[in-house]
């Protein structure tokens, strides 16, 4: 009887670790998944930013250095590490508030069709992008907190299960924007 007792002891621990590792890597699967959203996201606004430069620029000869800035930004954002990716996506979203401020001075360009056309894409590819965020982080979060939970985080450090970062911005664009009419 004590046999059968410990066997179904070891049965039930063993049980109990199959199933807390595979909800850690069923968790680092989610994270990944979710970061590939924001890539698929952002890889949207790299396609759509040449083909809103192009239509600016029929408008704006003389307002290069923005136009420039939007295409560096643009070039930055499909590599490096997630924290370097995002980094270069709030350069690219400060850019094109740059180029929507220069539509402000170009009435045609205002109401030309592509371009309205453009920035309402953008402005749905943008939402899609800060869901996407919040979708990771989310998934971050979680991810850690298996991981760290006990008795998880025993099986987390035997398997190399690293810790995820969430994303955050930079301490300059978490100022109230200052709107002056």
């Amino acid at each position: 009887m004590a046999t059968i007792i410990i066997i179904a002891v070891i049965a039930i621990i063993v049980i109990y670790f199959i199933v807390s590792y595979n909800g850690l890597v069923k968790y680092r699967n989610w994270v990944q998944e979710s970061f590939s959203q924001i890539d698929v996201q952002l890889k949207r606004r790299h396609d759509l930013i040449p083909n809103l430069v192009e239509t600016v620029k029929g408008y704006a000869k003389h307002e290069r250095e923005t136009l420039s800035r939007v295409i560096e930004a643009r070039n930055q954002l499909i590599s490096g590490t997630p924290q370097q990716r995002i980094e270069a996506d709030n350069q690219i979203e400060g850019a094109l508030k740059s180029i929507f401020a220069l539509a402000e001075s170009y009435p045609d360009l205002k109401a030309n069709q592509n371009f309205l056309q453009l920035q309402e894409e953008l402005a749905t590819t943008e939402n899609k992008v800060a869901y996407s965020r919040q979708l990771y982080n989310k998934t971050v979060k979680d991810y850690n907190i298996k991981r760290e939970s006990f008795p998880t985080n025993l099986l987390a450090g035997m398997f190399g299960f690293k810790k995820e970062e969430l994303l955050t911005i930079p301490e300059t664009d978490r100022d109230v924007p200052k709107v002056t009419f």
